[in-house]
């Protein structure tokens, strides 16, 4: 029997150092990290600060909420890691405006 649920998954792709937004089996979104240079050579045990750099949905996707759910996926994970986020992708940082239960994982621009 075939179903109808949506499912959606954010996956982090080390290799291309981006997160991966999958919805039902396919890729429909993407937004870019790196490792800021502030934590390059810093001290073991601190946290490593992340940069969201840009977040992109396939055209046939946008406009569905989607992005919202990539960077709220992005943002649990960097929690779970123990990563503080420097958010310089717009979109990320009018996101965390009016989602303020993130403020503890971000790090100033």
């Amino acid at each position: 029997m075939l179903s109808d649920a949506i499912t959606t998954e954010t996956v982090v792709n080390a290799a291309q150092s981006r997160f991966e937004l999958w919805l039902n089996g396919d890729l429909v979104g993407i937004m870019g990290f790196y490792e800021s240079e502030l934590t390059k050579g810093g001290r073991a045990g601190r946290p490593m600060v992340v940069s969201f750099m840009h977040t992109v949905i396939t055209e046939d996707f946008g406009h569905r909420g989607l992005a919202g759910v990539l960077v709220r996926g992005a943002l649990d994970h960097a929690r779970v890691y123990g990563w503080k986020v420097r958010p310089v992708c717009t979109y990320v940082q009018r996101f965390l405006a009016d989602n303020p239960e993130y403020r503890e994982v971000v790090v100033p621009l």
